[in-house]
């Protein structure tokens, strides 16, 4: 496993082009934006560069800080696209 992010904040830095290459000519910082879930029940991070804005997926490992896992999942929950009051009116 290549780990490519920090396990206390999750942010990451543009050095693969894939896993493991240390090919990406960037080098910029990349922001945890959420967290997808495979099949086997698995989570990952999903990071965008904040340089190119390019998004790369992210094993999660077994030290990471599971509070910031968790914040990272949940924020869209938090930050909705739309007003909680719309939810009302249906």
């Amino acid at each position: 496993m290549h780990r490519n992010h920090c396990p206390n904040c999750a942010w990451s830095r543009h050095v693969d082009r894939t896993p493991g290459d240390r090919d990406a000519e960037c080098g910029s910082l990349m922001e945890p934006i959420g967290i997808t879930v495979r099949g086997d029940g698995e989570w990952v991070l999903v990071h965008r560069c904040v340089g190119c804005d390019e998004v790369h997926l992210n094993r999660t490992a077994g030290d990471d800080n599971p509070l910031v896992l968790l914040r990272i999942a949940v924020r869209p929950l938090a930050r909705t696209p739309f007003p909680m009051e719309y939810l009302a009116e249906l």
